[in-house]
């Protein structure tokens, strides 16, 4: 694996005068090389240095390059990595590098939403956002083809594999789920990510699920179960509420000897209490003119 190293350059405005200050001289023999060859004192040597002195500043002058702050240069040497330019300002380097550039930018990766079944094998839409930026150029530009294709593929088959280990919906209690716990999602996600990427010379910031729903076709069902487990927990809720209250009422009227009941009427008060407790509708009550046995 190439790891990233730095590499030094010179000062692009040590040598901008440099190379200034030798473009003028040459100009200046050159014109008296011509000058000579128009009189007739000199010959075609002075000229061809002086030609072969202008090469040599235009292809030094390539030499020179801009890094902009978050941004990096990798320098290549005829297939030879030679190292990368981190910090920014304006440099000068060997005119046959090949510079290629590189963004040290935080980026935003939203993966499309895609179609996976979950560990209870129903089909849901999953996307993501990946927050994540560059911080090995080196293995970014050459153990990768493409480095930003690849977050992309490998963000979407993380995503794609954790919908597969948990359910949309956790029925038991104490078992993790992707819509109840999102925060422990994500944390997993960032990991799964990362470790995906670390070979790219990417590091995640941040990811986490941005949409997640039932697939059409069994959205209504499900949608179905949902109401009836809230039905279900509401019904659960107001017997334990009711049974409470109807035992709450029986201690009172036996702590302040109200009534004496024996087990017969304590089961039909109890049964009366419940009734209109956990009824779903108003109920008609029945007056008794007689006894309380009559």
């Amino acid at each position: 694996m190439i790891r990233e190293r730095a590499t030094s350059t010179i000062s692009g405005w040590l040598m901008l005068p440099v190379l200034v200050a030798g473009l003028g001289l040459s100009l200046w023999q050159g014109t008296r090389a011509i000058d000579a060859i128009d009189r007739g004192v000199g010959g075609p040597l002075p000229l061809v240095l002086w030609l072969a002195v202008l090469v040599l500043i235009g292809v030094l002058a390539f030499g020179f390059f801009i890094v902009n702050p978050n941004e990096a240069r990798v320098l290549t040497l005829f297939g030879k990595y030679g190292g990368s330019v981190k910090h920014d300002g304006f440099h000068w380097a060997n005119p046959f590098y090949v510079k290629r550039h590189i963004s040290l930018r935080i980026r935003n990766f939203e993966s499309a939403q895609i179609k996976v079944n979950d560990l209870e094998g129903n089909p849901i839409e999953i996307a993501s956002v990946v927050v994540w930026r560059v911080v090995e150029t080196a293995e970014a530009v050459f153990e990768v083809d493409n480095y930003e294709h690849y977050v992309k593929v490998q963000t979407e088959a993380a995503v794609r594999n954790l919908a597969t280990h948990y359910p949309y919906d956790a029925h038991l209690e104490g078992h993790m789920s992707l819509r109840a716990n999102t925060a422990e999602i994500a944390e997993q996600l960032k990991v799964e990510v990362q470790e995906r990427l670390n070979q790219a010379g990417v590091q995640v910031l941040e990811a986490r699920i941005n949409h997640l729903a039932y697939a059409p076709e069994i959205a209504a069902a499900m949608l179905q179960r949902q109401q009836a487990g809230a039905i279900i927990a509401a019904r659960q809720r107001i017997v334990e509420g009711a049974v409470g209250m109807v035992e709450m009422a029986l201690d009172l009227l036996s702590q302040r000897d109200v009534v004496t009941l024996d087990n017969d009427r304590k089961a039909a008060m109890v049964s009366n209490l419940l009734v209109v407790l956990c009824g779903d509708r108003n109920t008609q009550p029945v007056v008794n003119t007689g006894t309380i046995y009559q």
